[in-house]
């Protein structure tokens, strides 16, 4: 599956925006603006004005219905979402190069608030898996501490876990000591 760099990039970033919610084990990552400004730089999001308490709710409401997309169980529940967040983002699809990249879409109205923005972008990049029939792509964590969200990127759809060294070792070292427990070693 080839996948452009600017959709690339707007899978990775719908994943870390998902990421940010708060769960039992972990606070929102998106607590004040402050976090949000950091996670719009490290993000490199582009045409994004001064940030404000404004931004970040929109923000978290456009996470929430993102994972709402990697919950859904099945692509045409997923592609309403989709359709919703982009249709409510007031989608402007325009040609750009720009920051050393070469020519890609941008999807966002001019002006958009970040969470516009985040909605325009990601949305396409989520409807580009959709369309491609690859919905079974967008995953979480199989690892049962952890319920992370992940694009499954590799050949065969085999991935299970967030972080083959993180979560992904951790649970084949835990099998291997059950294994030698079990035969008595």
């Amino acid at each position: 599956m080839q996948i452009p760099h600017d959709t690339r990039r707007a899978l990775d970033l719908v994943v870390d925006l998902v990421n940010t919610a708060p769960d039992e084990d972990q606070p929102d990552g998106l607590s004040d603006v402050a976090a949000l400004r950091d996670f719009v730089r490290e993000h490199e999001i582009s045409d994004v004005g001064e940030l404000g308490a404004r931004d970040l709710a929109g923000v978290r409401t456009v996470r929430t219905r993102f994972a709402q997309v990697f919950a859904a169980r099945n692509a045409r529940t997923a592609a309403g979402v989709i359709n919703e967040l982009v249709a409510s983002a007031g989608t402007t699809p325009r040609l750009t190069d720009h920051d050393g990249y070469d020519w890609h879409v941008h999807y966002f109205a001019p002006g958009a608030s970040v969470g516009d923005h985040i909605a325009a972008d990601c949305g396409m990049a989520l409807a580009f898996i959709v369309v491609s029939g690859e919905r079974e792509r967008l995953r979480r964590c199989e690892a049962p501490d952890c319920r992370r969200a992940f694009v499954d990127l590799s050949r065969n759809r085999s991935r299970r876990y967030c972080d083959s060294r993180t979560c992904g070792n951790r649970l084949h070292v835990a099998a291997y000591r059950a294994r030698r427990k079990e035969a008595g070693e």
